[in-house]
C-alpha cells in the first residue's frame, strides 16, 4: 500500500472538519429553533380562565386563587398603578411578573365593602 501525499491528506483532513463543523452548526440551528419555539409559552401571562359575561378570571400561582377581573378589580388595579407612579397598561398585557407583583399587592390590600 502507498502512503497518501500531502495533498490528499489535506483534502481528508478538511472535508472531516467541514462534516463535524456541519454537524455542530446542524445541533446549534436545532437548539435555536427549539428555544424560540418554546419561547411564547414561557413568557405567556398568567393563566387566564374566562367566565360567564364579559369578565375574565386569572390564576394568581403565588396564592393559588382566582381573581375575577371586574370593575373593582380594574379601580384596585388604577390604585396600584398610582401608588407606584406607573402609566395604565392593560392588566393582559403586562408581564408574568408585574401581575404577580400585582396579586401580591392586592392580598394585601382587600377591598373593605
Amino acid at each position: 500500500m502507498q502512503a497518501e501525499t500531502p495533498a490528499l491528506e489535506f483534502v481528508n483532513f478538511r472535508e472531516d472538519t467541514l462534516h463535524q463543523a456541519s454537524r455542530y452548526l446542524s445541533f446549534v440551528f436545532l437548539m435555536a429553533a427549539l428555544t424560540v419555539s418554546a419561547a411564547p409559552k414561557a413568557a405567556a401571562a398568567q393563566e387566564v380562565v374566562v367566565t360567564q359575561g364579559d369578565h375574565t378570571r386569572y390564576y394568581d400561582r403565588n396564592h393559588r386563587d382566582y381573581h375575577e377581573w371586574n370593575d373593582r378589580e380594574d379601580r384596585s388595579y388604577r390604585v396600584y398603578l398610582g401608588e407606584r407612579h406607573r402609566d395604565y397598561r392593560e392588566f393582559r398585557l403586562t408581564t408574568r411578573r408585574q401581575q404577580s407583583d400585582y396579586w401580591n399587592w392586592r392580598h394585601s390590600h382587600p377591598d373593605h365593602n
